[in-house]
Order: structure tokens, then C-alpha cells, then sequence
């Protein structure tokens, strides 16, 4: 069971998907036709409205005859009870990249709903989508990055801003950003999957969040190392909106001395970070009663998910937090694995998204051939001129590339 609040402006997308018009609106359908369908009245699209739900009783009365069941009002309550219970199960780990294109989709509405804007905000969202466009774990998230950076400049030149105009500060072409979608028109879905916490006010973006850092920091060249931990560390500071948190991984950021110079320094980094983090927030949740039961913030990975990745470990005395004694080879291949090689498209949803993304006029994720078609003479001819035009376009974007100014050094896209 979700819930969306339709009177925030990042829902908006999705309640027009299922055309809310009133208050509350409450629909029932399997979540598969939540995820990737859509609703309208009298449609039969596998969904459908709860009618009699003016009171508890009365929608108790129907879920209980929906689903067979004589669940009372004074049964005891919990939320988001159908949580992932296994964080080393391949196929359930696999899931997270919903959620890390969850995450792509918010980052995307935060910019938008961003009140104030400046030349270094404008140049740090650049720089993390040129990141996105190589390295983003989706195939449709680094095909919707590009589109964005290739209409960029349009939409917002980088003339210098008049400090004097009423636009001063503001994002332009607004309106035109909202038409672009970063992963695709159904993201952000509006619900977490493997991020999701027991709670609904814990776990879900700063999670996907740092799934998305972790899966690009794996996926990068050697030699891209320092320039993906400066886009990562301003974009953080630049867009988060938790201003405690940018604060303390803007101090993060600023304790590294030397330069990273190969992938390995910066997935090892972003860990102890995040370990770092998990850290201060297990004390302070711990103290206010806000954490987590069921997803307690813990030592990552733990003991029972990378064993030889400890060599020992050591709890002082009435204390709870624990010092390790890490084997760094381990826990790097353990990295590499686990954000690198699980975290992908379960197989029986690849053909769903290759659809939907065929249906948006834009290729798919990564599929193998399964055999030789014959394609028709006009369809062959029909692909020839959709190629050329997507080599032009391609052209044109890499022309913009080498002629931006305040890239550091020349930055090699490869093919996305």
C-alpha cells in the first residue's frame, strides 16, 4: 500500500497518470499496473477505484471481501509490512535499480523546484549529468541525461545573469525542463522498492541516493576518479536539501588532500563515507527514537554479507559501536560485485522496459540478440534515416562537449 500527496509538485506527473481530480482517491490493482500502467474512468486498465470507502469500516468491509480475508479495526497495525528481508539475495538486490531510477527521477524534480539558482548550481548539474550519461547503471536514465544536456544550453544560456532583472536567480525555461523526462515518462513512480523502510518516513531517497553514488562510482575509467567525486560533492552541496547532511559531506569532501587517480580510490572513499554517515545517524537516531527498527543503520557490509571482509572486530565496553579490522581487497571486490554486477534489470522485466522505452521512442536497456530477423525493405530504409539523424544529433552533442569552457579536461563519452 502507497500513499501520494497530489498537492506536492513532484507528484504531479504521476497523479496526472492516474487522473486524480478529487480527494482522496483511493485505487486497487496489482502493483506490476501501478508500476507501469495508468488509470481513467471507465478504462479497464486492471485497476479500479475503491468506491465505499467514506468510513474504515466500510473500506476494511471491501478490502476484506477483495482479498478474502476478516482483518478487524483492532488488529494490531504495522506499515509497509512486504519489505525486502534479504540483502545478499541476488534477484532482491537486483530490484534496487528501481529504486536508484527513483532516486534519478527526484534528483531531477529537486533541481526543477529549486527557488534559487546561480552560475555555480547551473555548472554542477552539468557536470553530474554528463556523469549520469556514461555511468548511470539504466540505460534509459543515461539516454534521458543526454537529452537533457543536448537541450541544456537552450534552455538555459550561459549568459551572465543580470543581478538587476526580476529573473534574477530563477531557472529559465522551467516549463521546457518539466517536458523532459530523465528516466522516462513513469519516473518518479512515487514509491520505493528495495529502499522502502518499515516506516514511510525513513529509508526511500537517501538510500536510492546512494545507491546511485555507489553504482557510479564502480562503473567509472581510472582517470574519471577525481573528476566524478567533485560531481558528486557539489552536487550535494549545491541541490541536497537536508542542510545538516550537505554540511557534513561538504566537511567530508573537504578532508581529501590529494586527488584520487584511479576508480578503486573513490568507490573505497564513497564506502567509509557512507559508513561514516551511517555512523552519526545511528547515534542521533538512537537518542531521538526516530530510526528504523527493521533497518537498523549498521557497519557496511556486514559480517554475514562479506565475511571475509572482516579480519577482526572489537566493541569497547557499554558501547555499541563496533571497530573492524577490514581486509581492503576483499571489501573491494565486494564492492565492485555487489553495486557493479547485481545491481541490474531482472530478467523477466527487461522485455517490460525494453517496451516501454519503444513506446518513448528511444532504445532499451541492454539486451542480448536472441536470433536474425527479416526486417522489410521500408522498415531497413526507415531505420537508415533514424540512424543518420541520431548520428547527427550525436555530433552535434560531442561538438558541444569540447566547446564547453569549464571542463577541466576533455571528457570521453562512450556509448551509451
Amino acid at each position: 500500500m502507497s500513499k501520494v500527496d497530489c498537492a506536492l509538485q513532484v507528484n504531479t506527473k504521476l497523479c496526472d497518470r492516474f487522473s486524480v481530480s478529487h480527494y482522496p482517491l483511493l485505487l486497487w490493482g496489482p502493483t506490476s499496473k501501478f508500476a507501469f500502467g495508468s488509470w481513467e474512468p471507465k478504462v479497464d486498465s486492471g485497476i479500479e477505484p475503491i468506491e465505499d470507502a467514506r468510513t474504515a469500516d466500510r473500506l476494511l468491509k471491501w478490502i476484506n471481501k477483495k482479498i478474502g480475508k476478516s482483518y478487524n479495526l483492532d488488529d494490531e497495525k504495522f506499515e509497509n509490512e512486504e519489505l525486502p528481508t534479504n540483502a545478499s539475495d541476488p534477484a532482491e538486490v537486483a530490484r534496487s535499480i528501481y529504486d536508484i531510477e527513483e532516486a534519478t527521477g527526484n534528483i531531477f524534480d529537486i533541481f526543477l523546484n529549486k527557488k534559487r539558482f546561480n552560475s555555480d548550481s547551473r555548472l554542477s548539474f552539468i557536470r553530474f549529468l554528463q556523469i549520469l550519461v556514461v555511468h548511470h547503471p539504466s540505460k534509459r536514465c543515461r539516454i534521458g541525461s543526454g537529452e537533457i544536456i543536448v537541450n541544456f544550453d537552450e534552455l538555459w544560456p550561459s549568459y551572465p545573469w543580470l543581478v538587476d532583472t526580476k529573473q534574477a536567480g530563477r531557472l529559465p525555461g522551467k516549463d521546457a525542463f518539466r517536458n523532459l523526462h530523465i528516466c522516462g515518462k513513469e519516473v518518479p513512480r512515487g514509491y520505493w522498492i528495495f529502499c522502502r523502510g518499515s516506516k514511510n518516513d525513513t529509508r526511500g531517497f537517501s538510500c536510492g541516493l546512494w545507491l546511485l553514488f555507489h553504482s557510479l562510482s564502480v562503473r567509472i575509467e581510472d582517470g574519471e576518479s577525481m573528476t566524478t567525486f567533485t560531481a558528486i560533492c557539489d552536487f550535494v552541496h549545491n541541490f541536497f536539501i537536508c542542510e545538516e547532511c550537505r554540511q557534513h559531506f561538504f566537511k567530508m569532501c573537504s578532508s581529501v588532500k590529494e586527488p584520487f587517480k584511479t576508480r578503486d580510490d573513490l568507490v573505497l572513499w564513497l564506502w567509509n563515507a557512507h559508513n561514516r554517515v551511517n555512523e552519526r545517524l545511528r547515534i542521533e537516531e538512537a537518542a531521538l527514537g526516530t530510526g528504523d527498527r527493521k533497518f537498523p543503520k549498521v557497519i557496511w557490509p556486514p559480517k554475514q554479507l562479506c565475511a571475509s571482509c572482516w579480519i577482526s572486530s572489537s566493541k569497547k565496553h557499554n558501547s555499541t559501536h563496533v571497530d573492524v579490522v577490514w581486509n581492503m581487497t576483499e571489501v573491494h571486490q565486494f564492492l565492485l560485485n555487489y553495486y557493479g554486477q547485481i545491481i541490474k534489470f531482472p530478467s523477466q522485466d527487461a522485455a517490460q522496459q525494453q517496451i516501454t522505452l519503444e513506446k518513448q521512442s528511444y532504445p532499451g536497456d541492454d539486451t542480448a540478440p536472441s536470433g536474425a530477423v527479416s526486417v522489410p525493405i521500408g522498415a531497413a530504409v526507415a531505420i537508415a534515416i533514424a540512424s543518420c539523424g541520431f548520428g547527427a544529433v550525436a555530433c552535434i552533442w560531442r561538438m558541444q562537449q569540447k566547446k564547453r569552457k569549464y571542463l577541466n579536461q576533455v571528457y570521453s563519452f562512450k556509448r551509451i
